[in-house]
């Protein structure tokens, strides 16, 4: 039997690695469908995923969407650089980024630039838009630079375990 050791109390074993490995695949697997594949009955497989949940190996469960589909197909990464690096000055670029909807993820990195930002919009000309009205207003801001998506290879949201 093989145990992960971290920071937290809670030691997973191989069929805890099990569970969160289906579960990234499909949250929506029920207690009794993921029980059969471990070979468990339900209650210890209930238990053990509300185990999972509170010690904070499953922050959330979603629906991933079609972006497509809901017209926000233009996906762009924006690197970000800071015009000063201080406390004050990064922590209201934050606060200003994570306002904007657009904006689905931002990373604080290193390198030659500050911030990655993933943009989702519908188009070119909403993309323009954003910038202009909404990302142009964010202060401090000392240059960006936009990569834009042609085609989306690998997007997978499990992490390797």
């Amino acid at each position: 039997m093989r145990f992960i050791e971290n920071n937290s109390a809670l030691a997973l074993d191989d069929i805890d690695l099990r569970l969160l490995r289906m579960l990234q695949v499909n949250s929506n697997l029920t207690t009794k469908e993921l029980a059969a594949k471990v070979n468990l009955s339900t209650t210890p497989v209930f238990e053990r995923v509300k185990k999972l949940e509170k010690a904070g190996y499953i922050k959330n469960y979603i629906a991933v969407l079609d972006a497509e589909k809901l017209n926000k197909g233009l996906m762009v990464f924006c690197n970000v650089t800071l015009k000063a690096h201080t406390r004050a000055i990064g922590n209201q670029f934050v606060k200003d980024i994570v306002s904007l909807e657009e904006v689905v993820e931002c990373y604080n990195i290193s390198g030659d630039y500050d911030f990655l930002l993933k943009i989702m919009v519908k188009d070119m000309k909403a993309y323009q838009n954003f910038v202009l009205n909404h990302l142009g207003g964010v202060k401090n801001i000392g240059s960006a630079q936009s990569t834009f998506v042609m085609g989306e290879i690998k997007n997978s949201y499990a992490i390797p375990i």
